[in-house]
């Protein structure tokens, strides 16, 4: 049987347990806001060293200038407009303070 609309599928690893630490938006001015996600993982994702899934975000004008985050396979980074840099990770308070410093330097 073919189908004709796309479906879609979502999986979950069972033997990868997750717990979300931290989830917020902070509005920062009246056309930006910070969103903030960090995952306690099982499991260091690959290309990380420790157990933490993240993502940090800046969004000025509906467009993200500013975002720290870990995905699978690329390990620790920060995107500062279009430009891609790594970040070193150490704790998550720490990210924390680095993501804010990154955003206070970004007043607008």
């Amino acid at each position: 049987m073919r189908l004709l609309t796309p479906q879609l599928c979502v999986g979950m690893i069972s033997n990868m347990k997750a717990a979300l630490l931290l989830d917020e938006r902070h509005v920062v001015a009246p056309d930006a806001f910070v969103e903030l996600v960090v995952w306690r993982l099982g499991a260091p994702l690959p290309g990380s060293r420790h157990a933490f899934k993240y993502r940090l975000a800046l969004v000025v004008e509906e467009r993200c200038v500013l975002r720290y985050d870990n995905e699978s396979g690329k390990g620790d980074h920060r995107h500062i407009g279009e430009e891609k840099l790594p970040y070193v990770f150490s704790t998550p308070q720490r990210l924390l303070d680095d993501f804010w410093s990154d955003v206070n330097r970004r007043r607008f």
